[in-house]
């Protein structure tokens, strides 16, 4: 039997589906699932040397996280309030019904809405209270003093060793406390020699900027408050996996360089990173602020991103919402490249770097965890998961101690 050319044509075609170039989705080292959440939803991912996991798990992203905002991953699929149950609940709940109209408590001793846990150079972890909650209605209640804090915790004696209240004037009552980085070297100038904290503030509300805090003293104040470059982009749409979405977020990701002397941060709605020399930051007074909002510099277009993590050689590694990607970013060089790719990426929210010794080997390896949480899905899908891969060229967590 003879077939005309436009009969066969099909048949040849069919057969070659298969050769067609396509997107094989991969890149880079391979993804090894640490931990599934299903319980609550999580933001933050903490990691000490010793291997020990924390997450924590924001009132204000989801009303229903009320079981605990600080947890340990204690296997691969449970988790334990952190640092002990009681300081997870506070007494009658976060929202205080007795104002008009409700608002967050104001408990110091008690964990509110946490939105970033941190594990700092000297293996202490860090807990980033926002002081707001959201209600079953989808309402975010406006904070009271005494909700927004940072609070230290001793992870060989699981006690707090520090907690730090932020003043109305650092932490408005619409603030958004949302990231957190330290340098703890001794000899910053300015500085009280316990170290620095760098936070962002990335309320929805729009008073977007910095917050530097002095970690002896306690002393909190803002940075770049209010400017253009801090805040959400407007109209701006993401698009991650076929999904068309409207994002409004101000400054979040956040990263020191590896020598601590440059902050890198950028907002959520934008693809652009800017940096700064932390020793301007670091001046509180009127000049120093002044002189502030005009040493940031534009650096290059990075993707659609969330938290930011730096290497022990310098490279910053921020997700790609929109390639399914984590990209790393040379400062050196201010270019950008793609690090790893996997389908099941999305929306990388927080990112860990850790330097952790092999048990079988002894061989110190450095890996960056990363949790994925389908932040900007409506019917989100548990389990959520966290993630880690193998950093290149031998590199760990950057020390600044």
């Amino acid at each position: 039997m003879r077939f005309s050319i436009p009969r066969l044509l099909p048949l040849l075609l069919a057969g070659r589906v298969n050769s067609l170039a396509h997107d094989s989705g991969v890149y880079g080292p391979a993804l090894e699932l640490v931990h599934r959440y299903y319980d609550q939803f999580p933001t933050g991912v903490a990691v000490s040397s010793a291997g020990r996991m924390f997450s924590c798990y924001p009132l204000g992203l989801d009303a229903n996280n009320t079981r605990y905002q600080v947890a340990e991953l204690t296997n691969p699929t449970t988790e334990v309030p952190y640092p002990s149950a009681e300081i997870n609940y506070p007494p009658g709940g976060a929202v205080n019904h007795s104002t008009s109209p409700a608002t967050t408590v104001n408990y110091p001793n008690y964990l509110i809405s946490v939105q970033s846990v941190v594990v700092d150079s000297k293996d202490r972890l860090w807990i980033l209270d926002t002081g707001r909650a959201k209600t079953a209605n989808k309402t975010l209640l406006l904070s009271s003093y005494g909700g927004p804090k940072l609070v230290g915790v001793d992870l060989t004696t699981n006690q707090v060793f520090r907690t730090i209240l932020f003043p109305r004037d650092v932490a408005y009552a619409d603030s958004y406390p949302n990231d957190v980085r330290f340098d703890l070297r001794p000899d910053l100038n300015g500085t009280s020699g316990e170290g620095v904290a760098y936070l962002t503030d990335s309320s929805p509300e729009g008073r977007n900027g910095l917050i530097v805090v002095d970690l002896g003293t306690g002393k909190s104040w803002r940075q770049l408050d209010g400017l253009a470059l801090t805040k959400a982009e407007s109209d701006f749409r993401a698009f991650i996996w076929g999904d068309t979405v409207d994002v409004s977020t101000g400054t979040d990701g956040i990263s020191l360089s590896a020598d601590g002397e440059t902050l890198y941060f950028g907002v959520v709605s934008g693809r652009d990173i800017y940096s700064i020399p932390t020793a301007i930051l670091r001046d509180s007074s009127s000049a120093g602020r002044a002189l502030a909002k005009n040493s940031v510099s534009k650096l290059t277009q990075k993707g659609v991103s969330d938290g930011y993590e730096v290497d022990s050689d310098g490279r910053i590694y921020m997700g790609s919402f929109e390639s399914n990607a984590i990209n790393v970013f040379y400062p050196g060089n201010v270019s950008v490249e793609t690090f790893v790719r996997d389908p099941r990426m999305g929306w990388t929210d927080t990112m860990s770097v850790v330097t952790l010794k092999e048990n079988a080997t002894g061989v110190e390896k450095g890996y960056l965890y990363f949790t994925e949480n389908q932040l900007w899905r409506q019917d989100q899908e548990r389990p959520f998961a966290l993630f880690r891969v193998e950093l290149p060229d031998g590199a760990g967590k950057a020390i600044l101690a």
